[in-house]
């Protein structure tokens, strides 16, 4: 699990850095929008994209963090055994949905590659963002089968 919370951390830290140069790209163009009238073209579209990339990149580290969110008004009274069972279940469902999502995203990807489809603006290929998302959901699909299977250890991160 040491190696999968490493992979985790520097997807999450990665993801920073996109959102990051996403915040300098959006200032600097409603700044000159703004000031001078000029803009930077196709900004909303590479907004877009880098947004779906981090998101994509920040789920392992939730997942290995177990920091989704978890609603438990139905068993709040459960005991301690009822509700690691429980989390094990959810964390191994989640796991197994991620799997289907990185699954349909690579599908999805192969097709948007093979049609060539770009965005409007500048032309980005969409390809592109489905291989930037990929891996982390493979990587989150692999932590939650995990926890599910192995359990969460003796930490429990809150």
């Amino acid at each position: 699990m040491r190696v999968l919370e490493s992979l985790a951390k520097f997807c999450a830290i990665l993801a920073g850095f996109i959102l990051t140069g996403i915040t300098l790209m959006t200032c600097a163009s409603l700044i000159g929008r703004n000031t001078t009238g000029t803009t930077l073209v196709g900004d909303f579209e590479l907004t877009g994209v880098a947004a779906g990339a981090a998101i994509a990149l920040f789920l392992p580290w939730c997942q290995a963090r177990r920091s989704n969110i978890i609603v438990d008004f139905f068993t709040a009274k459960a005991s301690e055994r009822t509700n690691a069972r429980l989390d094990r279940l959810g964390a191994l469902l989640l796991g197994l949905a991620v799997a289907l999502l990185a699954w349909r995203a690579a599908i999805g990807g192969l097709s948007s590659w093979r049609a060539q489809s770009t965005t409007m603006m500048l032309g980005f290929p969409e390809w592109i963002v489905y291989a930037c998302m990929v891996p982390p959901l493979v990587l989150t699909a692999v932590i939650g089968i995990w926890q599910g299977v192995f359990g969460f250890g003796t930490e429990v991160h809150e």
